[in-house]
């Protein structure tokens, strides 16, 4: 039965290409589909669908700790015939977006992967400059927000920061200074982030304090290693979304995922929806957790 279904829906789907081949039938049917009356409609129903999910989600357990791996926006921005800049400007409103949705679910723990230690060797300079500045405007923009401020949440920025332009360390500290004394939520920002060179700082930690003799060998193990993370004080993620399609964890936080339930969306970040991310925490809520098992 499935199969036979199946092959219906993919003769109709073609059916449907070969129709809109025609003038007559393409022109009236992209008035529509572009039109405010339709996409009103669709509006409205996504809403409609997506407080319907978070009424379900709320049911069940939510997760402690999402952790999302922003990507697409490049691919959005060319999707849209737009300058590269446009979609990581886009990207970030979309943060500041799904920021206050996790906050309403009331997850203490939200971690993004904002820019990783392979992305500023790879990415031309003028690409990096408007990334840079997009970070500064944003963290200013968190340290100013009434709402961080009204819900107590402490922002962070994790990875090899020294890599980072100075005007980007000065709003680092900024934001990190006037939230720190807040404890209902922890917002974690990885900049010039790789999850094999956190390993590696970690490893270079113990080995010096082995070496100088205030750690015995056989004092070492995973709970050590973990100490001596970026941000050791964080739970381990229990949910990893990644957006755009891709289904890889390109480096982020390798030690820390080692059992964390892992989402994939076909979305760029920018169009990343409320109902995306709501679908994400729906998938994690039907797995059955195993721990090694």
């Amino acid at each position: 039965m499935r199969r036979r279904r199946s092959v219906f829906g993919k003769r109709l789907d073609s059916f449907a290409k070969w129709l809109l081949r025609f003038r007559l039938i393409s022109i009236p049917a992209r008035k529509i589909a572009n039109s405010s009356v339709a996409w009103s409609i669709i509006s409205r129903s996504d809403r409609v669908r997506a407080n319907r999910l978070r009424d379900r989600l709320v049911l069940g357990e939510l997760p402690k700790h999402i952790s999302i791996i922003m990507d697409g926006n490049r691919r959005f921005a060319w999707s849209k015939s737009s300058v590269v800049g446009v979609g990581h400007s886009e990207g970030k409103e979309k943060l500041k977006e799904v920021m206050n949705w996790v906050l309403d679910l009331g997850v203490p723990y939200f971690t993004v992967y904002a820019l990783s230690t392979e992305n500023i060797s790879e990415r031309g300079d003028d690409e990096l400059e408007v990334l840079y500045d997009l970070y500064v405007s944003g963290l200013r923009e968190i340290s100013e927000d009434s709402r961080i401020h009204e819900r107590g949440v402490r922002v962070q920025v994790v990875g090899r920061l020294e890599m980072l332009p100075q005007r980007v360390r000065d709003a680092i500290s900024r934001a990190e200074e006037v939230t720190s004394e807040y404890s209902n939520f922890t917002f974690t920002v990885c900049l010039a982030y790789g999850g094999r060179e956190e390993i590696v700082d970690a490893v270079k930690s113990v080995a010096i304090d082995h070496a100088s003799g205030n750690l015995d060998v056989d004092s070492i193990d995973s709970s050590e290693i973990t100490s001596r993370m970026y941000a050791s004080e964080l739970p381990d993620p229990d949910l990893v979304i990644r957006t755009s399609g891709e289904e890889r964890i390109s480096n982020f936080l390798l030690w820390q995922i080692a059992y964390s339930e892992l989402h994939f969306s076909d979305v760029f970040w920018p169009s990343f929806s409320k109902a995306d991310l709501y679908e994400a925490i729906e998938s994690y809520q039907y797995r059955r957790r195993r721990y090694g098992g």
